[in-house]
């Protein structure tokens, strides 16, 4: 929904148009992919609530699958990229008189910028007390002149509902690709277990004396920092050269386990200094929806890992504002846990019955599927290795992706396949370093992605 000058925030206060609207999202969307899966794979796979990460995915469950309230796709955000995602989980610190400055990096430069406020997973209303946007000239400190004060709904305070997310009013602001932000928000609490992102491999300060800083120059009001982000979804701009959104979908390896922390060298984040440097200006901003530890197909017991993959994808990816592309990277925490939706041991077949319904979900959404290769990791064990190579044959010959990235092939180790070449490997032999985050990000073919 959006106002007449082009508009700005969906309220989660909806109405009961809008209300059936985003329903019938979520059965075209979902739907399709029943046909698909296996019988023995189904009862996990297509099914949510609204807050995903309280749902033990090997269980099953009734509610439809979520596309969260205020979070419509494409559709909903007319001209809308997206230049920085941030997946959310559940049981993070509670907040109480508090600001939480984060640091966020774009991907792509536009104006007209929003934030997304959220509270996908928390048990509790979020009250927002006052939001900032500013430029940021080093660590927690905002470049003087630069601040924004956020508004929703012409209000400089909200209250977001339990189980959604809330777009802001467009903010006049300007913001070029590759460039630091300062996002802060005042939190009068106490929030109880917050709606976060656990790890940023950036840098996040917190004050503690009860005052609102966000507005500050200083980061002398920020007594502790922490590294992760909260209560933070996303940042949308309208781009002079950007027509649409790849969204990078996986766990740690997405998310930039290893990478150098605070230095941006994430392979989506290299992926977007690609496209940025092609001919004729950048035409997709890239967000990275990786979190952590988590799996394609059950819930990790450690719920600040995400829903599983299957339950997370319409909030994570098919409802990110002009999203086209999906890479989708995950498997191996399900290999190395042999686990499958049904409590059993994991075979290839279940890992194909859940990229077939991401698959079917996505190009019901009008989405372009792109799959990516495991990673070799040589601390499987042969069973699940062997799942490994058989699941990726089948990426790389099934024709069910529209294009495939071919990961493997491009860090493993020529001698031993099995494992990672050491150039690439940080030292736990399966989260690439700088050099092989940057290899992945070479690995894409751009004329695959949509123009």
């Amino acid at each position: 929904m959006s106002r007449a000058r082009g508009a700005t925030r969906t309220r989660t206060r909806i109405d009961k148009a809008t209300r059936s609207r985003r329903w019938a999202l979520r059965r075209s969307v979902l739907a399709p992919a029943a046909g698909v899966v296996a019988a023995a794979t189904v009862g996990a796979l297509l099914v949510s609530n609204a807050r995903g990460a309280h749902h033990d995915d090997a269980r099953g469950g009734q509610a439809e699958p979520t596309a969260s309230a205020g979070r419509q796709g494409d559709a909903a955000h007319p001209g809308r990229v997206g230049a920085w995602e941030s997946a959310m989980s559940a049981g993070g610190p509670s907040f109480r008189r508090q600001t939480i400055r984060m640091v966020v990096h774009t991907s792509v430069g536009g104006s007209g910028l929003r934030i997304r406020i959220s509270d996908l997973r928390s048990e509790q209303g979020l009250a927002v007390g006052a939001a900032d946007v500013a430029e940021q000239y080093d660590g927690g400190r905002a470049v003087a002149g630069t601040h924004h004060r956020v508004t929703f709904g012409g209000s400089r305070s909200t209250t977001v509902a339990a189980g959604t997310e809330e777009y802001s009013d467009v903010i006049p602001m300007r913001v070029a690709a590759d460039q630091n932000l300062l996002v802060s928000l005042y939190l009068p609490g106490p929030t109880g277990a917050s709606t976060f992102h656990r790890e940023a491999y950036e840098t996040t300060y917190v004050s503690t004396d009860g005052v609102d800083h966000a507005a500050d120059d200083s980061a002398a009001g920020y007594a502790r920092t922490r590294t992760s982000w909260y209560y933070l979804s996303g940042l949308d701009v309208v781009s002079p050269t950007a027509h649409a959104t790849v969204v990078a979908f996986g766990d740690s390896i997405t998310d930039g386990y290893h990478s150098t922390a605070g230095a941006n060298r994430r392979w989506p984040d290299q992926l977007a200094r690609r496209l940025a440097s092609a001919p004729g200006g950048q035409r997709l901003g890239v967000v990275d929806a990786g979190i952590a530890g988590n799996r394609l197909l059950t819930q990790a017991p450690e719920i600040y890992r995400g829903p599983s993959g299957v339950h997370r994808f319409a909030d994570d990816a098919l409802s990110e504002p002009g999203v086209k592309d999906v890479i989708l990277l995950e498997g191996v925490n399900d290999l190395s846990n042999d686990l499958n939706s049904a409590g059993g041991p994991l075979t290839a077949q279940n890992l194909i019955d859940g990229y077939r319904a991401l698959i079917t979900r996505g190009h019901a959404a009008g989405v372009r599927m792109i799959g990516g290769t495991i990673l070799p990791y040589s601390r499987l064990s042969p069973a699940m290795n062997a799942i490994r190579v058989q699941v990726n044959q089948w990426i790389r010959t099934s024709g069910a992706f529209d294009a495939v990235v071919d990961f493997d092939r491009a860090l493993r180790d020529p001698s031993h396949p099995d494992a990672m070449a050491p150039a690439y490997d940080s030292g736990d032999h399966l989260h690439p370093n700088d050099a092989g985050m940057l290899a992945m990000a070479d690995a894409v073919d751009l004329n695959a992605l949509v123009s």
